[in-house]
C-alpha cells in the first residue's frame, strides 16, 4: 500500500502542476478533476485506515472526502449554479486537509521520531494558510473565476499529492 500511495502522490503532484499552469482548461474539466482528487485521496485513506486498523481523524476526513467527491459527481448542477461556491468549497477543503496534515505530522513525529514529520507539518501549515487566504481573497492569482478555480484545483492536487507521498513515510 505504501508504494501505491507514493506513486499516486507523485502522479497527483505532477497533474496538479499541469493544472496550475493551465487554469482555464482545468476549469473546463473541473468537475471530473475534483471528483478524481477527493476520491483518490479518500479511497486511499480509507484503505490505509482499515489495513492499519486506525480509525482516527485521517480516516474520518477520508470518508468526508469520498462523500464530497460523490456529491460533486452525482450533483453536477453545483458547478452550473455558481462557480463562486466551488472556490469556497475548495478553500474549506484546504483548511480541513491542512489541519488533518498538521495533526498527522505531529502524531507521526511522536510515534516514529523521524524528521519527515517536519516537512509534512510545513506543508500542512501552508495548506491551511492558502485555504484561509482563498476564503478572504477568492480571486487569488487570476483575474477570472475560471482561472482561480483552475489554479485552486491544481494546488489542491499538489498539496494532496505531497500528503500522500509523505504519509506512508511518517506512518501515522
Amino acid at each position: 500500500m505504501t508504494v501505491i500511495s507514493i506513486i499516486l502522490g507523485v502522479l497527483m503532484v505532477l497533474g496538479g502542476l499541469s493544472c496550475m499552469f493551465t487554469p482555464i482548461t482545468t476549469f473546463i474539466s473541473a468537475e471530473y478533476l475534483v471528483v478524481i482528487l477527493v476520491a483518490v485521496f479518500g479511497v486511499i485513506g480509507v484503505i490505509k485506515g482499515i489495513v492499519a486498523k486506525r480509525f482516527g481523524v485521517a480516516f474520518f476526513f477520508s470518508i468526508i472526502s469520498i462523500l464530497f467527491g460523490l456529491a460533486v459527481f452525482f450533483f453536477p448542477q453545483f458547478f452550473v449554479l455558481t462557480s463562486g461556491i466551488l472556490i469556497y468549497m475548495l478553500a474549506a477543503w484546504f483548511v480541513l486537509l491542512g489541519f488533518v496534515t498538521i495533526y498527522s505530522s505531529v502524531v507521526a513525529g511522536r510515534v516514529t521520531g523521524s524528521g519527515f514529520w517536519i516537512l509534512e507539518l510545513i506543508i500542512g501549515i501552508l495548506v491551511v494558510l492558502f485555504g484561509c487566504y482563498a476564503f478572504v481573497h477568492p480571486t487569488l492569482f487570476a483575474a477570472s473565476i475560471a482561472g482561480t478555480i483552475g489554479f485552486l484545483i491544481g494546488f489542491s492536487f499538489v498539496a494532496t499529492g505531497f500528503t500522500m507521498i509523505f504519509a506512508p513515510v511518517t506512518k501515522e
